[in-house]
């Protein structure tokens, strides 16, 4: 048998040692993972853009030109200042409901349809033995609107609510608490476009508060004036909104 020199045995060693060469080679591929021109999976790692949500059109008017105009009217030198809407809420209460849970429920589901916000079912907190009531027994339905819903909602009251309404001349200027928040009462659900009157159980109505940040009322009443709120004896400011 004949011998292998120690020139053959590396020949042999360097021909086994080339097929190494494509891992280095495999580290200087991850630039298309890291989202370079080749690299098509790297998109499915990065996040989705965040698609715009524009502000609803009461709101935009509020901060476009209402500011301004309150600021220049009562003189504030401080844009905090400056009235604004901090909640509306939506309350209804219904003496039978301790005895038909089913009609608190068909009312929660009118609210619902009316702001796009779920309702909360009120329950009694005390009991009076005279009204046959107990304490846990629901008795009605509120939502607490805030936000982008507050002013969508102010938007569909204003200008689709009110027209509806039959013999209508007005709401009443002395609604006020004395805090800048006001209170009014509807006497029907059905003034609502979003409701069908095929659809209810019974006619019910519901009372209403704005709550705002002025702690006066004659600032309250600014601030509803410049949303065009049909106060009674007051033709309505009309609103420029795009």
């Amino acid at each position: 048998m004949a011998k292998t020199t120690k020139d053959e045995k590396g020949d042999k060693g360097d021909k086994a040692a080339k097929p190494a060469k494509p891992a280095a080679d495999a580290k200087k591929t991850p630039k298309a993972a890291k989202g370079g021109k080749g690299g098509g999976g790297s998109q499915a790692l990065d996040p989705a853009p965040k698609a715009s949500v524009g502000k609803p059109r009461m709101q935009r008017y509020y901060d476009d030109q209402v500011r301004a105009r309150l600021s220049k009217e009562f003189g504030f030198s401080n844009p905090h200042q400056v009235p604004r809407l901090k909640k509306i809420v939506l309350n209804v209460g219904l003496g039978e409901g301790a005895k038909n849970p089913k009609a608190v429920e068909a009312v929660a589901d009118e609210l619902g349809i009316i702001t796009g916000q779920k309702a909360v079912i009120t329950r009694a907190k005390k009991a009076i033995a005279n009204f046959g009531l107990r304490v846990g027994l629901p008795i009605g339905a509120t939502v607490t609107l805030r936000g982008a819903r507050m002013y969508g909602f102010l938007d569909r009251f204003v200008n689709l609510t009110v027209p509806r309404i039959r013999d209508f001349r007005g709401l009443p200027t002395r609604s006020f608490d004395g805090r800048g928040n006001y209170t009014f009462g509807v006497k029907e659900q059905t003034m609502f476009p979003e409701i069908d009157y095929d659809k209810i159980e019974q006619v019910h109505g519901m009372d209403i508060t704005l709550v705002t940040t002025a702690g006066r009322d004659d600032l309250a009443m600014a601030l509803l004036r410049e949303f065009g709120w049909p106060f009674r004896g007051e033709t309505p400011r009309s609103l420029r909104v795009a």
